[in-house]
């Protein structure tokens, strides 16, 4: 009897043995970042069965599986006039003289690289900088109740909840005068809906999907993998992006936290690169497959003198894009790089841009949060930070209350807005979207908002940084392994 035990024990650990060899080989095949390598390898080796469920259900790599392949089916004509307009605005991008462009031509020419984003720049567009929710919602409403053909939407969250609820009964009321109501909303984080919102706007002929259903828990791969987008497009002319969700925090007249965040509004063409990034999305997590004809593409002038490229990131895209935009961005910068976000846990490549910015003399501010909404993220930021110390990065504290918005701004020609943070979550693990702004006018807007910032905000001084406690040392270094993961 002990003998067939010993065998049934062995026969147990050789498998396992055998289970944690091939989830190794697994984790080297298909991870790209060698840090995430390494930490998988740790977790299945030091522990037991628990790090291979963490690996299955978190760290499988969906750059390599595309997670959907939905592409936009277009009408014959469509098609045509876009593959001719797709040549225009090449040729256009290197005929420009604008100063904006010229210094960040290589950054525009890679994110139109079809190896990259095949992302367009789009000339003359209308743009408006919002800051945080009260500024936005009104403008949003309005802008929806004047739509005549279409409304497209789509959130990571969106509450149940005044906010919410307002913006529900304005799309029941457009979907029964007749205009077609898209609405995408994130399965995780726009759970507080499932039931009653959702079932609302369905009988009123609204047209709702989750990206990303999660059937069961055991599913959690569905819950890592996360629609972060924040989109609105009306009537295809006039669209929304940026850091801010639908819920009532966002809003300062009904949170009593003060929430700071940057969205904004464009009226222009580039509003047609929002549009392909929803209807690809909107084919991927709908029953209905939408075929796109000119009314979601209108032809549209507009008295705007933005250039604006779209950038649609995510584990379905062959390269993190984002990732790719930001580290370009601060490599042509000259003598200012200004840099917002909520989380800042960097791949090796962003910190290292960083530092060698400072160390050219470029100056380099980042803003983040003076308490995170999570310690043990905002730990882990923290063991990043000497290094961008000593290199004279200078790093700023929010303490007006929580600074959400995801914003970067160089020698004041080149701005962005979008929903990405500065960690490897948003570069490698959520679908995200963020838009380059070519405007020397809306830098310098930009610009002198993130210095009105730092009014409400406090410098961390490098020599005090240094002589902090070791335990306090230790733990941000230990809670760094985990990053990976974050």
């Amino acid at each position: 009897m002990w003998y067939e035990q010993i065998k049934w024990v062995l026969l147990v650990e050789v498998a396992y043995v055998f289970l944690v060899l091939l989830t190794g080989i697994l984790v080297i095949w298909d991870t790209r970042s060698t840090t995430k390598t390494l930490g998988y390898l740790l977790l299945i080796v030091f522990l037991p069965v628990l790090g291979i469920l963490f690996y299955f259900t978190f760290g499988i790599n969906y750059r390599k599986r595309k997670i959907y392949t939905s592409k936009l089916q277009l009408d014959e004509e469509l098609r045509k006039e876009l593959e001719e307009g797709e040549l225009k605005l090449l040729e256009y991008l290197q005929s420009q003289k604008q100063e904006e462009l010229v210094q960040n031509r290589e950054l525009a020419q890679l994110m139109a690289n079809k190896k990259t984003a095949k992302a367009l720049v789009f000339p003359r567009n209308e743009v408006q900088i919002l800051q945080n929710g009260e500024e936005l919602f009104p403008l949003l409403f309005e802008e929806i109740k004047k739509a005549k053909h279409h409304i497209h939407i789509e959130y990571y969250i969106y509450e149940d909840d005044i906010t919410g609820n307002l913006l529900k009964d304005i799309l029941i009321e457009k979907a029964r005068e007749g205009v077609e109501v898209r609405f995408i909303y994130d399965d995780f984080g726009s759970r507080s809906i499932r039931k009653k919102l959702i079932k609302e706007l369905k009988c009123a002929g609204v047209l709702a999907y989750p990206f990303n259903k999660i059937k069961l828990l055991a599913l959690a791969n569905k819950i890592n993998y996360r629609n972060h987008r924040k989109i609105v497009i009306i009537d295809g002319t006039v669209s929304f992006t940026g850091g801010i969700n639908v819920s009532d925090k966002y809003d300062n007249t009904k949170n009593d936290t003060y929430w700071r965040d940057t969205h904004m509004m464009i009226k222009g063409p580039v509003t047609l690169a929002l549009q392909e990034t929803f209807i690809s999305d909107w084919n991927f997590c709908s029953e209905e497959n939408l075929v796109v004809s000119r009314p979601y593409f209108p032809l549209q002038l507009s008295n705007g003198k933005a250039h604006i490229q779209v950038i649609s990131s995510g584990p379905d895209s062959d390269l993190p894009n984002i990732l790719f935009a930001v580290i370009q961005a601060i490599n042509l910068a000259r003598y200012e790089i200004l840099l917002t976000t909520p989380y800042y846990i960097p791949d090796d490549t962003l910190q290292e841009s960083l530092i060698i910015a400072a160390l050219s003399g470029v100056q380099v501010h980042l803003l983040i949060p003076a308490e995170g909404d999570s310690r043990w993220v905002s730990t882990g930021a923290e063991s990043y930070f000497e290094e961008l110390l000593r290199a004279g990065v200078k790093i700023y504290r929010y303490k007006k209350g929580f600074v959400h918005a995801k914003t970067f701004v160089t020698d004041r020609q080149l701005a962005s807005v979008g929903t990405a943070n500065l960690d490897l979550r948003s570069f490698d693990l959520n679908f995200e979207v963020s838009a380059l702004i070519y405007d020397a006018e809306i830098a310098n807007q930009m610009a002198e908002t993130f210095f009105e910032d730092l009014k409400d905000a406090e410098i961390i001084d490098p020599e005090q940084w240094e002589n902090r406690p070791l335990w306090r040392r230790m733990a941000e270094q230990v809670i760094r392994l985990t990053s990976p993961f974050m």
